[in-house]
């Protein structure tokens, strides 16, 4: 789905061309980069590599790109790799034991991590440490070998699923939010340079409001438009071209799609608004668990269109109205 916030194959090409090269050219999370720039001056000043980072928050808000742009920062290499990635304690030793002093480590996902590979990386990111097993049974010895004093930058969209040792050892931990209109908005016309497109105002305050207030959307549906003026031989992204366009993407004026109102729509008709558990829902869209808590419900309850509450979701009354249902006063009791 194009308002989709997880990354998608056509987004890695997407990404490296419109990626920000530096905290000026990134636009918004004010409070997280000027927390950054004063840790990559201190530990400049130090002449030390900068503490191990951890960068949470929903999908497609730009952990990824933070973490290319401390590295630009600092001077030094980076390796990027994921949680699922890394299977075997020795891809993880094969990586750290292969990285120089100051350089950057990036692991996303690193929720995902395995637990035996979390015990390793205990002592790598405390002690420049790397413990390995060498042997089985009552002949096995441990082998300890120097690590490079590298910095660990992580990132997650589930904070809560780190265990607490390992979100302990990072020095710098940061949220990111979502962004607002006006920020996306730039993001928009950043973006339209450097794919050489032209675009109006209108046209630019249009696709922002229909971006989930996300970076990756917002540059997702940027290239539909595009797409969309050109086979129409429109020269410029105007307010109406880009209102067609999201009208045949069947995403309408707040940014939701077809499986959002399907969502709402399924707790509204078979269970009267809620409140629902999140099981049931998955059950009952046919959509998984993990996609609706990390996809679909961060946006609605950013909207105000859904209610977490202790017995299950509930469709609020904005939600209703949104979708054109009347809200029954019980409602108004339950939440």
């Amino acid at each position: 789905m194009i308002t989709n916030s997880k990354e998608q194959i056509e987004d890695s090409s997407l990404d490296n061309t419109l990626r920000p090269q530096s905290f000026g050219e990134y636009v918004g999370q004010e409070k997280t980069k000027r927390n950054l720039g004063i840790l990559i001056d201190a530990a400049r000043k130090r002449q030390e590599p900068i503490e191990h980072v951890l960068l949470y928050g929903p999908a497609g808000l730009g952990k990824t790109t933070l973490a290319h742009i401390i590295a630009k920062e600092t001077g030094v290499n980076i390796r990027v790799t994921s949680g699922p990635a890394i299977e075997r304690v020795g891809d993880l030793g094969s990586i750290l034991t292969n990285l120089s002093d100051g350089d950057i480590l990036f692991i996303d996902e690193i929720h995902r991590l395995n637990k035996m590979i979390e015990e390793v990386l205990y002592p790598a990111m405390e002690d420049y440490k790397l413990d390995i097993i060498i042997g089985k049974g009552p002949s096995a010895r441990t082998l300890q070998l120097d690590l490079p004093k590298f910095t660990l930058i992580g990132a997650t969209t589930r904070l809560g699923s780190l265990s607490n040792p390992l979100r302990n050892r990072f020095g710098v931990i940061n949220r990111l939010d979502f962004y607002n209109d006006e920020e996306i908005e730039k993001i928009i016309n950043r973006s339209a340079r450097i794919l050489d497109l032209k675009i109006d105002k209108k046209g630019s305050g249009k696709i922002a409001k229909c971006s989930r207030k996300t970076p990756r959307v917002a540059n997702r549906i940027l290239k539909r438009v595009r797409d969309f003026a050109q086979i129409n031989n429109r020269d410029t992204i105007d307010e109406e071209i880009a209102q067609e366009a999201l009208k045949i993407l069947d995403i309408d004026e707040l940014g939701l799609e077809p499986t959002d109102r399907h969502i709402l729509e399924t707790i509204i008709k078979n269970f009267n608004g809620g409140p629902v558990g999140v099981q049931t829902i998955a059950a009952a869209t046919l959509e998984e668990i993990q996609t609706i808590e990390d996809v679909y419900e961060p946006y609605l309850l950013q909207l105000g269109f859904l209610a977490r509450t202790s017995r299950g979701r509930m469709v609020t009354e904005n939600g209703f109205r949104h979708l054109g249902y009347d809200y029954p006063e019980i409602q108004k009791k339950l939440i």
